[in-house]
């Protein structure tokens, strides 16, 4: 086994989950990230842990074919019930490790948005629950996933354990220079090029510092945007790969906090699904900036690309508990969808009327 997915499992184990004796850990992954999850078994038996492993959220052939099968002959009108085994489990769940990996990216490409949707908005409090445990995501640099990067297996490896064995104490005190700028501010505004120029209230909402906690790996900083505070416009010019399917150039018209007008270059009708999850799906519920250096380039993974050095991302619908101050608007929704603005080139961030970052240069560096 290479050393680097032993690495990779005690750093999870170490540093992401702070895993303890006695843990119930229940680890989701696809078969393909076997080596990582015998990685992991070997250090939950040094800990003295109680290991589980599941497939439920991998996009594996047996969820496709039981969306498909349940939707049967009307997806529009699919329903489906929250499922209580499963949200029993995750109760007894003290740490939860999904590992994304997969041997065919594009699995549920053909299950209906609609479907999708409906799905997700039944695993609800699955997700809630999930989210109250020490959990963790990561990626398994699986062949499907170094396809779709466009990279060879070997260099899709190295890409990933670069950007995840490394020291997460210096990401994490770079970072705070921004946590810093970010986190006592009322206003921020991102420009970039002619397609972007939107403005939103974060008064009150922390700013977090993911340095490789729950996602692995971590290098962003984030905040919730005051729900009905947003205007403006976003060109998203980073493509995004939703449900096994690529959405290209979405452009987002925000006034009053909503969306009111969105176009897409590229599966426009995906989008126009994903909006009409729920009211909140409509709202943004984060607001990120990507800092870690070691991601240089894009994969079609958001785990990564949303982390990237010289990128915003914002996300529309569910915002996290921990960016929303007491007092504030959560923003509720069964989605949370993060899209990307590349902030290397004509780009500004600016907070309370001072650039802080400008061609993807922080004014700390």
């Amino acid at each position: 086994m290479d050393p680097r997915i032993r690495e990779h499992a005690q750093i999870i184990a170490d540093h992401s989950v702070d895993l303890q004796p006695g843990d119930n850990v229940v680890v989701d992954a696809h078969p393909v990230a076997e080596d990582l999850v015998v990685a992991l078994h070997e250090v939950i038996g040094d800990v003295g842990a109680n290991p589980l492993t599941t497939s439920q959220r991998t996009g594996t052939r047996n969820l496709r074919a039981y969306l498909r099968a349940a939707a049967g002959d009307d997806p529009e009108n699919a329903e489906f019930e929250t499922p209580a085994h499963e949200l029993a489990l995750i109760e007894e769940t003290d740490v939860y490790i999904a590992i994304r990996a997969s041997d065919n990216v594009t699995q549920t490409s053909d299950i209906p948005p609609s479907v999708d949707a409906a799905h997700r908005q039944a695993h609800s409090p699955v997700l809630e629950e999930r989210l109250s445990t020490r959990w963790c995501l990561t990626q398994f640099p699986a062949p499907a996933n170094a396809q779709l990067a466009e990279m060879s297996t070997e260099a899709y490896e190295n890409f990933v354990w670069d950007a995840v064995n490394k020291d997460w104490a210096d990401q994490r005190a770079l970072q705070a220079n921004m946590v810093e700028i970010l986190d006592p501010a009322d206003e921020v505004r991102i420009v970039s090029g002619e397609g972007t120029d939107v403005t939103m209230s974060v008064a009150g909402n922390p700013t977090q510092n993911d340095y490789g906690e729950h996602n692995l790996p971590g290098g962003e900083v984030f905040t919730a945007p005051v729900p009905d505070s947003v205007e403006g416009t976003v060109l998203f010019d980073m493509p995004l790969y939703h449900q096994g399917r690529e959405i290209t150039e979405v452009s987002l018209e925000f006034d009053g906090g909503e969306v009111v007008a969105h176009s897409a270059a590229k599966n426009e009708e995906l989008l126009t699904e994903v909006l009409e999850t729920d009211d909140g799906a409509r709202r943004l519920g984060e607001l990120g900036i990507g800092m870690n250096r070691d991601i240089d380039r894009f994969t079609y993974n958001m785990l990564f690309d949303e982390k990237m050095g010289d990128t915003v991302h914002m996300a529309i619908g569910r915002a996290y508990d921990d960016t929303v101050g007491e007092g504030n608007e959560q923003n509720e929704s069964a989605v949370h969808v993060d899209m990307i603005v590349d902030m290397s080139e004509d780009s500004r961030i600016e907070v309370d009327g001072e650039v802080v970052q400008e061609d993807g240069r922080f004014v700390f560096e």
